[in-house]
């Protein structure tokens, strides 16, 4: 059984070491996805020398089964829907815009709570490099992904300390380019990977995102 990681800051420096070619250069911004993507982010922005932000991302869920998602919203007031899925169950605009609007309400208040004042990294012609604490199905990578493409990046790095083979490989359909640190097999679950796997709190993703965006602080 291959190692595991003692905690997500451990894994971001793994990970950071598989990054090296994007260390230093001025067009690079990494953001993280919340709240166990951050910590991870924050040792990947350091050792790269570039800006950290978060990216945050809500599952638009078929009301009375939340768990499969219609579609999702993102920061920037981006909406992704799967129209095909939408279709094929008949689901009215009026519950879509509905849903959409409370987890647009939500998302709203989780940026304020993480980035106060700050307004997010423009990503226009950038490369961004995009992290999470692991991939498991990447549903919800998935659709930060398509989120982000809408706000112009010129390059979308996937990165990622621990993944299921099957959907890293999936994943390199999506962007331009993927890094996962380790890809077990068999995979079970990303927690199984981590000797710590506790909540990152919300007081952690603020203290590491203020620190991340000194970091670009010098950046264009």
């Amino acid at each position: 059984m291959q190692s595991r990681f003692r905690n997500r800051v451990e894994a971001g420096r793994r990970l950071a070491a598989d990054l090296t070619e994007y260390a230093h250069r001025p067009d690079v911004v990494v953001l993280a996805l919340p709240r166990g993507g951050v910590p991870v982010g924050y040792e990947v922005a350091r050792a790269l020398g570039a800006p950290l932000d978060v990216f945050v991302v809500r599952k638009l869920g078929i009301p009375g089964h939340e768990e499969v998602a219609m579609g999702a919203v993102a920061t920037g007031g981006i909406r992704v829907l799967n129209d095909a899925l939408v279709r094929s169950l008949g689901i009215p605009r009026d519950v879509i815009e509905a849903v959409t609007a409370r987890e647009r309400e939500e998302l709203t208040r989780r940026e304020r709570l993480y980035r106060g004042n700050r307004p997010p990294v423009d990503v226009r012609g950038r490369t961004v490099i995009l992290v999470d604490d692991g991939l498991a199905t990447g549903a919800t990578m998935v659709a930060a992904v398509r989120a982000l493409r809408q706000r112009g990046p010129a390059r979308i790095v996937v990165a990622v300390p621990i993944a299921a083979p099957e959907t890293c490989d999936a994943m390199r359909a999506e962007v331009d380019d993927v890094v996962c640190a380790l890809t077990p097999e068999p995979f079970h679950a990303v927690g199984i990977w981590y000797e710590n796997f506790s909540q990152t709190s919300d007081a952690e993703v603020r203290e590491l995102l203020a620190h991340g965006a000194e970091l670009g602080a010098s950046r264009p």
